[in-house]
């Protein structure tokens, strides 16, 4: 299964903010499409940026707000008349868009009408006035700024843009590309292609009706990936990686025919935080829940609160599990945690250390409890209080065991 996994995270750098942006080439280049086009595309910008500084504002989402103006900013200053490619009014919003959005792109959410959302809204006001005051005062030195060949002219014959805007978006991806190693995400994905949305809306001598469509599309890009982040938050548990409880309760409503619910507890845990504390404690929440989703039998794994989780067996009934669930159980047993010093060395010694405040090993076990659907017990509600009932005496016979 290892090569479907890679090709579901492949499809996921690419779906669906991919295909938004390959649906506005498509309908750019399309001659069938293009009378649609041009009648769509003076509501288009107004849409997608209106209704995404309503969603922004009304889930807090800072980030998107700043990303929407940057973008709703340069589609303006595309829009208005100018020279040609060598405008200031064209080469400044293309150099100044990429950084924009590589900038927010790495921030935290710190809120819009904060002190630090006003610095930021006050940013994007001093560009904009730099450029207006420089194409009125000094348009001859601006320009020839724009005019630096810093790099063989040979490379840049294909774009409109100078050196320097193309270099700035190189820049920007390098950035948000670095960030999203560190903090793999849906929003550092959605930014990359914000940002190659953006160097399409820039490409021909004035982008006009294209790069409207473009930068909208990049807006609608980042809504998207607003949206998917608000799912997975909903139904993705973001200590341990597994689906939480209301993605739990929508798969037991979805199911028909026979299954299986097995209930797993982490032995001791309050101790555990009590002892070694909560740091301690959530590594071993993801230890436990990492030996789950590769449960035997094919069981799926779901966080159910606290030091509670869950395996959904669809089609088996409780004889069919028990021998994967005992071979869990096991498996959890026989890994013993590892509790490290706070202070330690940065290398690792030739030899193992020994004495107080090194480090220790600590046994952890689960207990679990499992339950079928049958004559009995026929809806989901009554499956869980039975797995759970089973769960029960599981710990009151000893813990570390299961029970049905």
């Amino acid at each position: 299964m290892g090569w479907f996994t890679s090709a579901r995270r492949a499809i996921s750098w690419i779906v669906p903010e991919g295909v938004l942006l390959g649906a506005a080439v498509v309908s750019l280049r399309s001659a069938s499409l293009r009378v649609s086009v041009l009648e769509f595309a003076p509501f288009y910008p107004y849409i997608v940026f209106g209704l995404g500084l309503l969603l922004a504002f009304r889930f807090q989402r800072s980030r998107l707000v700043f990303a929407l103006l940057t973008l709703a900013l340069a589609a303006w200053a595309l829009a208005r008349p100018a020279p040609g490619p060598a405008s200031i009014a064209f080469q400044a919003p293309a150099a100044l868009l990429p950084l924009n959005l590589a900038a927010i792109a790495l921030m935290t959410e710190r809120g819009t009408f904060t002190r630090a959302g006003l610095l930021r809204l006050c940013a994007l006001v001093f560009q904009v006035l730099a450029v207006v005051l420089s194409m009125r005062f000094a348009p001859e030195r601006i320009a020839a700024l724009f005019g630096l060949r810093l790099l063989p002219a040979g490379w840049f014959a294909w774009t409109p843009l100078a050196q320097i805007p193309v270099l700035a978006f190189a820049a920007a991806a390098a950035l948000t590309a670095a960030g999203g190693l560190f903090q793999a995400s849906a929003s550092s994905r959605a930014f990359l292609w914000v940002l190659a949305a953006s160097f399409l809306g820039f490409q021909g001598a004035r982008a006009g009706v294209a790069g409207t469509i473009y930068l909208a599309t990049g807006g609608l890009i980042l809504i998207v990936a607003v949206i998917e982040a608000s799912h997975v938050m909903a139904y993705q548990d973001g200590l341990t990686g597994l689906p939480a409880r209301r993605a739990f309760n929508e798969a037991l409503q979805q199911l028909r025919g026979a299954y299986t619910v097995a209930m797993v507890d982490v032995d001791h845990f309050k101790k555990l935080n009590d002892r070694h504390g909560h740091d301690v404690g959530d590594q071993v929440l993801r230890m436990v829940a990492a030996r789950l989703a590769k449960a035997p039998g094919g069981g799926r794994a779901f966080r159910y609160g606290g030091e509670e989780f869950a395996l959904l067996f669809t089609g088996r009934t409780v004889a069919e599990c028990l021998p994967g669930l005992e071979a869990l159980r096991q498996d959890i047993e026989g890994r013993r945690f590892t509790i490290r010093r706070r202070l330690r060395p940065r290398r690792r010694p030739a030899a193992p250390r020994t004495g107080p405040g090194n480090a220790r090993g600590v046994a952890i076990t689960v207990s679990i409890g499992a339950a079928e659907s049958n004559g009995r017990q026929k809806t989901p509600d009554r499956v869980i209080r039975a797995a759970d009932q089973a769960l029960y005496q599981a710990k009151e016979s000893g813990r570390n065991r299961v029970r049905t």
